[in-house]
């Protein structure tokens, strides 16, 4: 459940800022706090847009009612914001918001939050076959069981090993007959090296070769993931009406980021490794992908990059996001959050506007490399081209009970090189982003219609 601290409490909170010089001043980056608690003045007040969802209107009379002491909720954890050294997603309209959606873990993945982004997108399929989770799982915690030093680690990892290989051979019906028919050969395939691969990491372990198991862990996970893919039958839902004309990923696309790292002796280029989820987040991933295809960000400067997130995607000019050729208008997309246990993702009103404070979204920003779109605060609706990277972790944001979960629209992790996103800086350049699988999976797509 959200807490709401009054503005006294936000006036110390400010007073402690202020007798530290060393925390952000007001004129930096960092929010400007709401007139409503007297501190700064605030330009953005929330509206609705041509894009809002059905029910905009009758809770933005309820927001109006309300206003002021949303506003004093969401300054207080601006404020500490600036103590702990939190920025806003952007250095003029984009934000952050107040309280955290916390999560309820289903039994099946209980335990230490799930940060590995390969993980995150295989849980994150759309599928319902308890076998191949419950082969899933034990791999997934030889991680954990690797950060345990000396003998007790691999023995750790001896016991996961032996309940993969055994919930393999006892659900292998139950996995074959949840494969899609037209992806079953495949699946069938993978499951076959996964047996083979199986056996392989049992030997390792019991050899002792303690460095080469994280090396088949990874392998063995590729083939579940593949397998889980396998899974998935056509697309799990139909987009809303008034979105489904919109470009759309439907499926996964992956696409390589090629950075231009400038002042650095030790990198000059970097090329990031980008799964995209159109399964969660369709209408966000899909808008991404054709902007790609556009060539939108190529050439592109980093326009953020403070330790926390780094950003990019405002276009030189007035405008900051794409204006459609076709319509010389600014193109925006609706916020989109998919939440655990829902067919279908929501859209246009954050978690908490729709009193879901624990609900788990399915795509959290839980890796390091978590990918989103960047909006207006007060207008759900207005996110566009920004796009931002969630480097690390603060007493804001920690995994599985973030501010940002549930406010912001995740559409993808970064999966190859994302720990060098802690070294791009302001004004390095994105060289080119290029689809490099999954383009089959865009509809509508705008670009060709561009030419």
């Amino acid at each position: 459940m959200s807490t709401i601290i009054s503005c006294n409490t936000y006036s110390s909170l400010a007073a402690s800022k202020l007798n530290n010089p060393s925390l952000p001043s007001e004129g930096s980056s960092f929010l400007r706090t709401p007139k409503s608690c007297s501190f700064w003045n605030r330009q953005f007040l929330p509206k609705c847009s041509s894009h809002k969802h059905v029910h905009c209107q009758l809770q933005n009379e309820q927001k109006k009612r309300s206003f002021s002491l949303k506003e004093c909720a969401i300054s207080v954890s601006l404020a500490v914001g600036l103590i702990t050294g939190i920025p806003s997603l952007d250095w003029s309209p984009m934000a952050y918001a107040a309280n955290p959606a916390l999560s309820d873990l289903s039994v099946l993945i209980s335990g230490p939050p799930i940060k590995d982004p390969g993980a995150l997108l295989r849980y994150a399929l759309p599928i319902d076959n308890k076998a191949i989770r419950e082969v899933q799982k034990p791999l997934e915690d030889i991680t954990e069981s690797l950060k345990v030093a000396g003998v007790k680690g691999l023995d750790s990892v001896e016991r996961n090993v032996k309940q993969a290989s055994r919930s393999l051979k006892q659900g292998k019906s139950s996995i074959i007959s949840g494969l899609a028919e037209s992806k079953k050969d495949h699946g069938v395939e993978l499951l076959g090296k996964l047996e083979v691969g199986m056996e392989e990491l049992e030997q390792i372990v019991e050899d002792r070769n303690r460095d080469a198991v994280a090396p088949k862990q990874k392998e063995l996970l590729q083939y579940v993931g593949g397998v889980e893919e396998d899974m998935v039958d056509g697309f799990p839902f139909e987009v809303p009406e008034e979105y489904r004309s919109m470009p759309l990923l439907k499926g996964r696309a992956a696409v390589d980021m090629k950075v231009k790292v400038q002042d650095n002796p030790n990198l000059e280029e970097c090329v990031f490794h980008i799964v995209l989820d159109g399964y969660n987040a369709p209408v966000t991933a899909g808008n991404f992908v054709d902007l790609v295809q556009r060539r939108f960000y190529d050439g592109m400067e980093i326009q953020r990059a403070d330790g926390f997130v780094v950003q990019t995607g405002d276009p030189e000019g007035p405008a900051e996001g794409f204006i459609d050729p076709s319509t010389e208008k600014s193109r925006t997309i609706p916020l989109e959050i998919m939440v655990d246990g829902e067919k279908s993702p929501f859209y246009g009103e954050t978690l908490e506007e729709l009193g879901l404070y624990k609900a788990q979204t399915k795509l959290p920003f839980n890796a390091f490399g978590t990918m989103a779109m960047a909006r207006d605060e007060f207008e759900d609706n207005s996110a566009s081209s920004q796009v931002f990277w969630l480097l690390k972790e603060s007493e804001l944001t920690p995994s599985n009970a973030n501010i940002l979960d549930g406010r912001y629209a995740v559409f993808g992790y970064v999966t190859e090189n994302e720990d060098f996103l802690a070294d791009l800086k302001v004004g390095d350049v994105i060289e080119s982003i290029q689809v490099v699988s999954g383009l089959d999976n865009l509809v509508n797509p705008s670009y060709k219609i561009a030419g």
